[in-house]
């Protein structure tokens, strides 16, 4: 018999919550960088995150690629 193994890695870092206003914020303004993003959620949401947005907008679909700017 095997017994059921905990799971690998830590719990995440960012809530529900913050990944709804995570996506939120990156669609209300396409033209921000990770680190200005990083900034927005940390002085408006209180979230004190630094490195998991760059990972965290990879898996929701954003690629890095900065929205074209429309007429």
């Amino acid at each position: 018999m095997s017994a059921t193994q905990p799971p690998s890695g830590g719990p995440c870092k960012m809530t529900e919550q913050g990944q709804h206003m995570l996506k939120c914020t990156v669609r209300r303004s396409r033209q921000l960088s990770a680190e200005s993003i990083t900034n927005h959620l940390q002085t408006s949401c209180d979230f004190h995150i630094s490195t998991i947005v760059h990972r965290k907008l990879h898996g929701m679909g954003f690629h890095g690629q900065a929205g074209a700017c429309k007429p």
